[in-house]
């Protein structure tokens, strides 16, 4: 008979922390200390403990990763982009982890020229990531970035796609922003400082040394980071220095890399805009005065904002997200109720016409448009029940052309599946929407599964889109949830603002709501349900855990930010102070109390807890790995009831886990094993 092993017990060394006027005693403080080798030794140990008790479902994990697997057309090619003479696309081989960057010159039956394959980038590395992919104006260049440790520091090179050659340029420390000057020998880039905020853009000429590189614009208020884009008709480079609350932007003419920088109009703080160009005008998205946003317009000759038209005026029920400009069209991209809206106005006609959709539960996702004249517009379409397809709008009749749609393998029949969408009311009488997709023919007895997912900060809204993945659960009777939770944008920029700040616990309140209602609902039961959720994602899974442990019985917590307090009053972390603008500032007063009264680390405490996973990466820069730690190490003393508690630490990766694609899987199916042992 065997017995299953003791879990590992992380030391008590209590360290009393006095900042900004607060003292907290920390008892697991000391693994924030990352070259100690008691804090790796005890994250090997958690690992250790972690495969010892999955070892019994090795077997049901290869059957989900095959199932996975066996949906997916391994060898298979994307939709190809046109772009001047060249026809661009991107594939994969069976077996092999990464992407293979391709394009055909003159038509689809020209011969293949493979411009990149990340296979041979990452042969050697047991982590591999692809940040930048640029090609010059001239198509004749080719600049990209890599990162092999997940932490998010690239190293930019430039390859000449005419020779094959690499050249000698190389830029280490770069993000994920670059842009080509219209000559064909400049480049720009963005660096961080030493707290991984974007802060810096530099110009590059080929040939030159990075380290005499040009500084073209320094950030220095660390609420901001910066990025830059290149217009469609590629006339501007476009800096935007921006914090979650404010924006300003600067251009610079495209082809004079060494002029300098005009301002479009000067930070105010609040306030938001965004410019595209078409001749010799540009068109600003804008929420000065308007929540949801509006469109202006003014000439480039003539920038100051009191000049500037209204071309779309603000819609307090529709949420204006973003335009994309053309030379003979305008799109529209918002929210209504929820859903994705898209709306064509045509210049020469002034006639604005709204994008009819096939389903009631949709998503709709930008693809690249890199020509700026033309009459098709491509995007993907996608649904609960519909796998990703490719299509290009004729933008004059509004006429769909489905250029691919995303093979799904296995006998996947759309027809045996039911999606729908439900609202749970909150506490203060929101009515917060539900995604939700499982098998036709489902009884509402309450005996389902189900697993809800939410994510609810920094206003990123969750498409009810297709995920083949899910299958995997759906097919064993599960329902599929998405809680389109405060904190997001689904329901206008109102929706995110009332999941922020001191609003901050609408966001797991609303999510609790959702929890009720399925439950209520008969949808299923406490103890069939699952929640899941990642980084910001991962504090809701925190906070609703020690919140309302009694309600679900697994809880699959992703690189969690649970230590919001000792984290945001650090200022020496990255990513810390510019995230001011999204949880507050806990050296005032009121945001210290209020981040105090929910941060799931903060409020552990002695419970019967659910069965619960939690993941972490030990590069990674967003959520640092000690957070995922401690909580567990805290909860493993407190904790009550035997349910399993695992860790599971990404010992050379980072945010995202594992980077290969049949890696990946492999998380996805160890997470799903754990979530079914119990349900």
């Amino acid at each position: 008979m065997t017995t299953n092993p003791t879990p590992p017990i992380a030391a008590i060394k209590p360290k009393e922390l006095t900042l900004h006027g607060h003292t907290r005693t920390d008892n697991y403080f000391w693994l924030r200390e990352r070259d100690n080798p008691e804090v790796i030794a005890y994250l090997e140990a958690e690992n250790a403990y972690t495969e010892a008790m999955m070892a019994h479902t090795k077997a049901l994990q290869d059957e989900l990763y095959e199932e996975m697997v066996g949906r997916i057309q391994e060898t298979d090619s994307s939709a190809p982009i046109k772009k001047g003479d060249y026809y661009y696309y991107d594939r994969t081989e069976a077996g092999q982890q990464y992407k293979i960057h391709c394009r055909k010159h003159g038509s689809l039956d020209a011969p293949e020229e493979i411009l990149l394959d990340e296979n041979e980038l990452a042969a050697d590395t047991k982590y591999f990531k692809l940040g930048i992919f640029q090609v010059s104006p001239n198509q004749q260049l080719l600049a990209y970035s890599t990162d092999t440790s997940g932490g998010e520091r690239y190293t930019l090179v430039v390859k000449n796609l005419a020779t094959g050659e690499m050249l000698a340029d190389a830029v280490p420390n770069t993000f994920y922003s670059v842009e080509w000057a219209n000559d064909n020998q400049t480049l720009f880039y963005n660096k961080q400082d030493e707290t991984w905020r974007s802060y810096k853009i530099f110009r590059h000429t080929l040939g030159s040394e990075a380290s005499n590189d040009v500084e073209v614009y320094h950030e220095a208020d660390e609420l901001f980071n910066v990025y830059m884009h290149k217009t469609r008709d590629d006339a501007y480079i476009v800096i935007t220095s921006h914090s979650m609350e404010t924006t300003e932007q600067h251009f610079l003419n495209a082809d004079t890399p060494d002029g300098a920088l005009t301002l479009l109009a000067p930070r105010k703080r609040g306030w938001r805009y965004f410019l595209n160009h078409r001749q010799g005008e540009f068109f600003i998205l804008s929420n000065e005065e308007a929540r949801n946003n509006k469109l202006m317009v003014t000439a480039v000759a003539n920038l100051s904002p009191e000049n500037w038209q209204t071309f779309i005026p603000h819609n307090p029920d529709k949420l204006l997200e973003n335009v994309d400009v053309f030379a003979d069209h305008l799109v529209v991209y918002g929210r209504f109720n929820g859903l994705h809206t898209l709306d064509i106005h045509n210049f020469s006609g002034s006639i604005r016409q709204p994008v009819q959709f096939p389903e009631p539960v949709y998503a709709v996702q930008h693809s690249e448009n890199p020509e700026f004249v033309t009459d098709r517009l491509r995007f993907v379409y996608t649904s609960l029940t519909t796998a990703d397809t490719t299509v290009e709008l004729d933008m004059n009749t509004l006429e769909w052309h489905k250029i691919k749609q995303l093979p799904v393998l296995g006998g996947y029949d759309p027809a045996n599946y039911q999606a729908e969408r439900t609202f749970a009311t909150a506490p203060d009488g929101t009515q917060v929407p539900i995604s939700l997709v499982y098998r036709k023919g489902l009884v509402r007895d309450g005996s389902n599964p189900c697993l809800l997912y939410g994510y609810g900060s920094y206003g990123y809204s969750m498409p009810p889109s297709f995920d083949q993945k899910r299958l995997s659960l759906i097919d064993r009777g599960f329902v599929y949830a998405i809680a389109h939770i405060r904190g997001g944008k689904e329901m206008g920029r109102h929706w995110y603002d009332q999941g922020k700040w001191l609003h901050k616990k609408n966001t797991f309140t609303d999510f609790i709501a959702c929890a009720r209602h399925l439950i209520g609902e008969k949808y299923t039961s406490r103890e069939k349900l699952a929640i899941n959720g990642r980084s910001a994602g991962g504090l809701l899974m925190g906070a609703v855990t020690v919140m309302a442990p009694e309600l679900f019985k697994v809880v699959v917590a992703g690189v969690p930010f649970v230590d919001v307090v000792s984290t945001m009053l650090d200022e020496s972390i990255p990513l810390t102070v510019g995230e001011f603008e999204e949880w507050g500032n806990p050296k005032e007063e009121a945001y210290y109390n209020y981040m105090v009264s929910y941060s799931p680390y903060d409020n552990t405490t002695a419970h019967a807890y659910p069965n619960i996973l939690i993941t972490a990466g030990l590069n990674d820069p967003r959520v640092q790995y000690w957070e995922p730690a401690k909580w567990t190490a805290k909860l493993r003393a407190l904790k009550t009831n035997d349910n399993l508690l695992l860790l599971k630490t990404h010992m050379g990766a980072g945010h995202f886990a594992s980077s290969g694609r049949y890696d990946y899987l492999k998380d996805i199916a160890f997470e799903y094993a754990f979530i079914l042992i119990f349900i």
